[in-house]
């Protein structure tokens, strides 16, 4: 006992300190535990047979399978459309944004896991982030933390709450006929976990500025980007795309888009007409309306060309929205190769937009540049009836789709390097639903293990082509995987080896004769501690018949005090041990001190707001 409590003070020193990575400080404790097992005396600190079974546990499996089903979602493009969703009435405020994700997850949390709700939302996120110019890091928290507390809003929202009526009627049958328990039902414990989610995200709302973490600009030089920072890069001047509404009596009616951008120095990039948006338009086309156009082009010139044919210039991108996001189309730089057909040929002649999906925006030549906007430098060009020479460098608004296929075009080299390399398959999105949904049917209505449903979902999705098996082995996290399993030996030491009850028993014996609220106070502080270091499924097996003995001897209500231990269970947000936490640790950036700073005001919260609702409900 005291090795593993040397052991356990070891691993929140690596935790807190980071003085190496803490995916690999999980395998050092792996490994301590393992080779101190075999030292004489303590043979029992781990049955070293059985030391890497966490690789195969059902947490761990179910991590990687619900990566897998997430990035099978991913690939059909299903979560680009939640984002815009989520965008459409949230904006790009994070007060807006920040509540309606974290809600949302934290309701999902409430049938399924949390760490598969998590998991599922994390594209979404990283979309909404890139989008809206949030930082990650200030909104995958929030996220995180209420698809924790949306494990405590039903009875099958968390393994300890899923466990609970079965301890309750094991402690039954040591009971006398009063005192014996009723068992929960789905929706008892609902009430406490919508205020705590509603706690949560007041939480963020109010102290988030103070709490959550600030991420550095990134460099994105010679990345794919949008088309505002590119624009402004190489022109210096504030080019951005509008949307504009073009009635059907205007005289904008009728003319051709190559010769309204050259007329008005800017640059029609998109039209929507009937219902379709088309990036890929001719430019010798005829504008047709009722319509809608995407403008690239200096604000007051946008402006001014609005006034002169009786046009709308809406604030913000409405039916453009997604084919602009950062996520799925920007601006790529591609060279005309020597040995090109292109050259001698002007884009015009190429139908250089329908044929290559790339709304061509400049060329530089040497040191001259050419564009279809006017600026201090340069006046603006036909740049549709330039003939192309080898070693032009094109600048070009993209889909990311379609620079992939360009990338195997021997007519270009393309010098965009950074840019999301993953062709989206929308004509898969009918299996991944249909798998998705098997899984989550199996999970609600069967006994069947979780990492299985989860599994049958992702295998099905490998098998039907919506991933390749080499996708899906990039979309699992690792470092998440490693973190997880390799601390599973170190709990199971805690329990195994009897440190939890003695510290359990201690704890009880100075609590011995206080209040009957100090005593349910104390139970929630010990299985909070114990979900820290060891499976909450553990923490909660240990403590409820001990919670129960010490309800009936003291007077108390023995159900109150057993759901005080599984909805304790729940508050771990100080260090990134639950899943959920290093889940989202590595895509954000997480520092273990964030969560310390973040979590241990939350941790405190959760104590207060739980215990209150469970002492107003029961």
């Amino acid at each position: 006992m005291g090795v593993v409590c040397a052991l356990l003070a070891f691993t929140v020193f690596l935790f807190v300190s980071e003085v190496v990575r803490i995916d690999l400080s999980a395998i050092l404790v792996l490994v301590l535990v393992g080779l101190l097992s075999y030292a004489p005396g303590l043979e029992n600190l781990a049955d070293v047979p059985r030391l890497f079974d966490g690789f195969a546990s059902n947490a761990v499996i179910s991590i990687i399978a619900v990566m897998i089903v997430g990035a099978g979602l991913d690939k059909t493009g299903i979560m680009n459309k939640v984002a815009a969703i989520i965008l459409k009435y949230g904006g790009k405020s994070e007060n807006r944004v920040l509540p309606i994700i974290s809600g949302t997850v934290g309701v999902i949390s409430s049938f399924m896991q949390n760490v598969g709700a998590a998991a599922l939302f994390l594209p979404v996120v990283s979309r909404i982030s890139s989008r809206s110019g949030i930082p990650l890091s200030r909104l995958l928290m929030p996220m995180g933390f209420c698809a924790i507390l949306g494990g405590t809003m039903t009875m099958v929202g968390s393994s300890p709450l899923i466990l609970l009526n079965d301890l309750i009627q094991t402690a039954n049958d040591g009971l006398p006929d009063s005192q014996k328990m009723q068992p929960f039902g789905l929706f008892s414990v609902t009430p406490i976990g919508a205020v705590l989610i509603l706690t949560g995200i007041g939480y963020f709302l109010l102290l988030g500025r103070w709490v959550l973490p600030a991420a550095e600009g990134e460099d994105n030089t010679g990345t794919g980007q949008g088309t505002q920072e590119y624009l402004q890069r190489v022109y210096g001047l504030k080019a951005d795309v509008f949307e504009v509404v073009v009635p059907a009596d205007s005289p904008l009616v009728g003319q051709i888009l190559a010769e309204i951008n050259h007329e008005n120095h800017l640059y029609i990039i998109s039209t929507f007409y009937r219902g379709k948006t088309s990036m890929v338009q001719v430019l010798t086309a005829e504008i047709a309306a009722p319509c809608r156009l995407a403008i690239v082009g200096r604000g007051w010139e946008v402006e001014q060309f609005a006034k002169k044919f009786g046009l709308t210039v809406l604030p913000d991108l409405d039916v453009f929205v997604e084919e602009f996001a950062p996520t799925n189309a920007g601006v790529a730089e591609v060279v005309i190769t020597p040995d090109s057909k292109l050259i001698g040929k002007c884009p015009r002649e190429l139908l250089f937009r329908k044929t290559y999906g790339m709304s061509l925006l400049a060329i530089h030549r040497g040191e001259e540049t050419l564009s279809h906007v006017e600026t201090e430098d340069h006046k603006s060009t036909q740049i549709g009836l330039e003939k192309f020479h080898a070693g032009d460098m094109l600048v070009a608004h993209t889909r990311w789709d379609n620079l992939m296929r360009i990338t195997r075009d021997p007519d270009f080299v393309v010098v965009t390097s950074d840019f999301p390399q993953n062709e989206l398959r929308p004509q898969k999105v009918g299996w991944a639903l249909a798998f998705f949904a098997i899984s989550l049917s199996l999970i609600l209505f069967t006994d069947v293990r979780l990492s299985l449903c989860l599994l049958t979902g992702a295998a099905g999705m490998m098998l039907t082509r919506v991933l390749s098996v080499d996708e899906a082995y990039r979309a699992v996290g690792w470092n998440t995987v490693f973190l997880l399993a390799c601390l599973i030996p170190l709990g199971q030491a805690v329990q195994n080896t009897g440190t939890a009850a003695w510290i359990a028993q201690q704890i009880m014996v100075i609590l011995d004769g206080w209040p009957l609220w100090s005593l349910q106070t104390g139970i929630a502080i010990l299985a909070t501690a114990f979900s820290l270091v060891m499976s909450n499924v553990g923490a909660t097996v240990l403590l409820v018949p001990l919670a129960v003995s010490i309800a009936v001897a003291a007077g108390g209500n023995p159900a109150v005090f057993a759901l005080t231990v599984a909805i304790s269970t729940s508050n771990s947000f100080i260090i990134p041990t639950h899943q959920v936490n290093a889940l989202i640790m590595g895509p954000a950036g997480y520092k273990v001190m964030d969560f310390v700073r973040s979590g241990g005001i939350m941790t405190i919260l959760f104590l207060v707001v739980s215990l209150v609702m469970i002492n107003v409900l029961y």
